[in-house]
């Protein structure tokens, strides 16, 4: 944790997008389709964060960082509800097909990433060595939700600050949504880390997941893009990192050597996310956000009454 507290709030934003446009970034059909995939993959990804968080509370000892895990877990659930507001309004209101993608995604976060029960018998020392057992497989759980936040903090400082996302036809809802959550992934960004290190999780653990949980992070991307691109007919079939390397050309995606590059800072052993993005930059957002503006609105309306 850092020296200077920041205390994470819940924001219970809401976002119309009943009126988005399947392109929601206008003439770029690659870039809309790689961000939308974060609907489908996010919801399970982000249940199973709180799932894993809510069973390391009882071994956080520092009251601190209990409050940050507590945090954490009620933001990430907000994130997940309001992506999933967008399978029913937006995606499949436009016809998409995305029952296959997020079948993959339950599978990924209900049964690959789970904790798997281990017995070794009834006596003292069976039972002592099931509870060290468990207890590293939920180490394990948390050395890849921080490697996923890493790079949930690297994304999401590209899209507080992407200067193409600000063009006047680029759906304002949608937008909002990315860079609220966004904001939210830079202001939490290291309370993965932080919990994996006080649970006794080493440096080696969070890089050797680092290098199956990137890669596969980048697979499920692939996956989900490919999938609605193929059911447009006004979407070509080239490439998928082909397309990628041209949106980024256009700036409506961060580049894919910036991405190595993020990778790569994660994996220097004095790496900390405190270092990765500004918090400042996520605070300055939200007093902007029209959707963290009204969710104030109607705190100060509730309390009123």
């Amino acid at each position: 944790m850092t020296a200077a507290h920041h205390s994470l709030v819940t924001r219970r934003v809401r976002f119309d997008l009943s009126r988005t446009p399947l392109h929601w970034i206008p003439h770029d059909p690659d870039a809309s389709y790689v961000t939308n995939s974060i609907h489908l993959l996010l919801p399970a990804g982000e249940f199973w964060f709180c799932r894993v968080y809510n069973k390391a509370l009882p071994y956080v000892t520092n009251p601190t960082l209990r409050e940050d895990v507590q945090g954490f877990v009620r933001q990430e659930a907000i994130h997940a509800r309001s992506h999933e507001t967008a399978l029913n309004a937006y995606l499949r209101r436009h016809g998409v097909e995305i029952d296959s993608v997020l079948r993959v995604a339950n599978f990924v976060f209900g049964q690959l990433l789970e904790e798997r029960p281990v017995k070794l018998g009834q006596g003292f020392l069976a039972r002592r060595l099931e509870k060290r057992l468990k207890k590293w497989q939920l180490r394990q759980q948390l050395a890849i939700i921080a490697a996923v936040e890493h790079y949930t903090c690297v994304l999401g400082k590209w899209v507080i600050e992407a200067d193409a996302l600000d063009a006047p036809n680029v759906d304002p809802d949608l937008r909002d949504l990315f860079r609220w959550h966004g904001a939210e992934e830079v202001e939490h960004r290291c309370v993965a880390h932080d919990l994996h290190a006080h649970l006794g999780g080493t440096t080696l653990e969070r890089q050797a997941w680092a290098l199956i949980g990137f890669p596969l992070l980048l697979g499920l991307l692939s996956y989900s893009s490919v999938h609605m691109m193929k059911q447009d007919p006004a979407v070509g079939g080239s490439f998928f990192f082909a397309r990628w390397e041209r949106a980024s050309r256009r700036g409506t995606l961060p580049t894919l050597e910036s991405l190595f590059g993020a990778a790569l800072r994660y994996l220097n052993p004095g790496y900390h996310p405190a270092g990765e993005a500004s918090l400042q930059e996520a605070l300055d957002y939200f007093a902007k956000s029209p959707a963290v503006q009204a969710a104030l609105a109607r705190e100060r309306e509730r309390q009123a009454a």
